[in-house]
């Protein structure tokens, strides 16, 4: 009679931590007025401007894309009742900035020039891949290092090659910061990227 082979089955996990590369930044341009046109004319001077100062900077045309255009009727309530207040006009950019130590300078230039809102900051590895495939080889090596503790703790005769490894999904979120508004007061805006951690996970399989 055929005996059905035995197996173990450990979870191997990989760490990275790298310094961001770029960040991504979306800018946005808020106007109000109760005549849509010139909510619309305030709202395309002031963006014009800030891409220009933008410019100025070294960004690249290319790094920056309207991320979206919306107008939207704003309405006060007074004693209950609905009272339209005028059309509020949003512009936003997002901004590619491969320059990481020019983040806070971008924000200070950007509100300078007429954005009053920074909704949101992300900071992101170009060749996220490569650091990946380090994590994901840690993971492996963290995986039959387990599977050889436990089959000499037991005095198992494991084969060293696994009979089966399956990569299972790991999410890595970008460190991200928002914001909600800005002024155009002169100030500096210290920025602090930190580090993205790459994870890798692995399910292995030994026969002994």
């Amino acid at each position: 009679m055929k005996h059905k082979s035995r197996e173990i089955t450990v979870n191997g996990t990989g760490e990275v931590n790298v310094a961001p590369n770029y960040a991504e930044i979306r800018i946005e341009v808020v106007t109000e007025s109760k005549d849509l046109n010139e909510a619309q004319r305030q709202n395309a001077n002031k963006m014009n401007q800030v891409i220009q100062a933008l410019l100025s900077l070294g960004i690249s045309r290319e790094d920056i894309q309207t991320s979206s255009f919306s107008i939207f009727p704003q309405y006060d309530y007074v004693e209950g009742h609905q009272v339209f207040r005028g059309y509020e006009v949003t512009n936003a950019l997002t901004v590619k900035i491969s320059n990481i130590s020019q983040v806070g300078m971008v924000i200070d230039t950007a509100v300078k020039n007429g954005a009053n809102r920074v909704s949101s900051l992300e900071f992101k590895l170009e060749n996220e891949s490569m650091y990946y495939h380090q994590a994901l080889q840690i993971a492996l090596f963290n995986a039959v290092a387990k599977a050889r503790t436990i089959a000499e703790t037991l005095r198992l005769p494991i084969h060293p090659q696994p009979i089966q490894i399956v990569e299972e999904t790991v999410d890595t979120p970008p460190i991200m910061y928002r914001a909600v508004s800005m002024t155009q007061e002169s100030f500096q805006t210290p920025i602090e990227q930190g580090l993205i951690t790459i994870n890798a996970k692995v399910l292995v399989k030994f026969q002994f």
